[in-house]
């Protein structure tokens, strides 16, 4: 298992050995090696940080489709029965208190 690891490591960081070896420069073959460990950096930062936030993007979600769904039903009540908006409102057909 060491052995593998070590050889895992070694493909992908040695100059020598990674397919990067093709790279004439040297300069160059390092600019490319950090371009892709700023990648694969990003890349996991991306994936954890939606991993941590999961639960707080589903309830937020919820939020939004339920707030969708009551002004649905708030709308279609309105268009259809009216009148349960106009009763009980605590005022008289004058517009006064009660």
């Amino acid at each position: 298992m060491r052995q593998f690891i070590v050889n895992g490591w070694n493909s992908i960081f040695d100059a020598e050995v990674s397919p990067l070896r093709n790279i004439p420069d040297v300069a160059t073959r390092h600019y490319v090696l950090q371009g892709l460990a700023f990648m694969w950096a990003v890349a996991f930062a991306t994936a954890i940080g939606s991993y941590t936030v999961l639960a707080a993007s589903i309830l937020g979600h919820t939020v939004l489709i339920a707030a969708a769904a009551i002004t649905v039903a708030t709308f279609s009540t309105a268009a259809e029965r009216p009148e349960l908006f106009a009763n009980n409102l605590g005022r008289r057909i004058n517009g006064e208190h009660e």
